[in-house]
């Protein structure tokens, strides 16, 4: 699975997540904090994609990720 296609499956799942927020609102570039993400959110986004990609990553290496693109990276790293 390629790096893109994560972001995509982050983005989607922020999105579900978010009630005043589209898809086409969230730009991978830009800090999820700027986009109205709250750790909470974030929690769970992270555990669904998570468990789709059946992967498993220590919160610590995730806390320092601020963008969608970050994260995507940080999984894609982790994905056979």
């Amino acid at each position: 699975m390629t790096k893109d296609e994560i972001a995509d499956m982050i983005t989607n799942e922020l999105a579900n997540h978010l009630d005043d927020v589209d898809k086409e609102d969230l730009d991978p570039d830009i800090s999820m904090r700027d986009l109205g993400v709250n750790s909470l959110d974030l929690i769970e986004v992270v555990q669904a994609v998570m468990r789709e990609l059946d992967i498993k990553i220590p919160r610590s290496k995730l806390a320092d990720i601020e963008t969608i693109n970050g994260l995507a990276e940080k999984f894609a790293e982790h994905v056979d």
